[in-house]
């Protein structure tokens, strides 16, 4: 009697049926990593399996997500559905969150921990002395030793630079997808069509920069990933950072194409929420990158 009340309690579950997007997903990840490999190794066939791994890759989450799309447009998705989704979206955030405070930590701890200490203030003298006489405690580390094979950059990027625009863009873009979610809630589908156009022209322009900015960087500042403590975390943290904006924008982009198809109503739209919130946690995470790493 139990076991039938539970059945029927989960009857409105749905359940796709099998499906082999997830066993080509993970075959093609399997060729990228083996592509990638064999790339880095100078194998001759190593770009060629790389792309092929790429493009795999491609049509695997093409065919997925139009399964998903058209699960949800068909009506399969429910109430249940709805809080599984959000709790799935909100644990792969933190996930996010984690990433970023790993890096952040990182870059935390060689400016206020290893940098004192390589220094030689108070009991450490000796330490300085004998790892690095020369040292001088001030960030960014630009005057490496000539001896371990680092770029010497000649000057940092300033904050009030492109740093400051991108920064103006990315919180622009953060009103904007806030405003075509107004205008989907009150079915307003011009001012929802318009807000997301304008969010993912935004994200467009930012990744533009961004680049300009790194190709300005390693020509004519000499500012590389090799130029010691500085360069990595500089670029390791900005460098994703762009990486989860170019997602980002690929995902908004695809919601306003569905957008111009008709997809989403006022009372079921989680596929837009669930990108809105991506957004608005890469807007902040770029604040604090803004802070901490071009300003402070």
């Amino acid at each position: 009697m139990a076991q039938a009340h539970a059945d029927t309690a989960h009857a409105h579950y749905y359940v796709p049926d099998s499906s082999r997007w997830p066993f080509l997903g993970s075959l093609s990840l399997f060729i990228c990593f083996i592509g990638g490999a064999a790339t880095l190794n100078d194998s001759p066939l190593g770009s060629s399996i790389l792309g092929a791994g790429f493009l795999l890759l491609f049509v695997t989450l093409f065919a997925w997500f139009g399964d998903v799309i058209r699960e949800s447009e068909g009506g399969r998705y429910g109430q249940w559905e709805d809080v599984s989704f959000r709790m799935g979206m909100m644990w792969f955030i933190f996930s996010e969150v984690m990433f970023f405070a790993a890096f952040f930590g990182a870059l935390f701890y060689a400016r206020v921990l290893s940098v004192p200490w390589l220094s030689g203030a108070g009991a450490e003298a000796a330490t300085h002395e004998f790892l690095w006489p020369s040292f001088l405690a001030d960030w960014p580390l630009l005057k490496l030793p000539t001896d371990y094979g680092f770029t010497q950059a000649k000057d940092v990027i300033p904050a009030w630079g492109v740093p400051a625009v991108n920064t103006a863009i990315l919180l622009t873009s953060g009103v904007t997808v806030t405003w075509a979610h107004w205008g989907l809630k009150v079915n307003k589908r011009g001012h929802l069509i318009a807000g997301l156009a304008l969010t993912v022209l935004l994200g467009c322009i930012f990744v533009y920069l961004q680049a300009e900015e790194y190709g300005h960087a390693y020509h004519e500042l000499g500012l590389t990933l090799n130029s010691g403590i500085y360069g990595a975390t500089f670029f390791l943290l900005t460098g994703f950072h762009g990486f989860h904006v170019t997602m980002g924008t690929l995902m908004l982009f695809v919601i306003l194409l569905r957008c111009i198809k008709g997809h989403f109503k006022p009372e079921h739209h989680f596929a837009f929420e669930g990108v809105a919130w991506y957004w608005h946690f890469v807007d902040v995470v770029w604040i604090g990158l803004f802070i901490f790493v071009y300003m402070i």
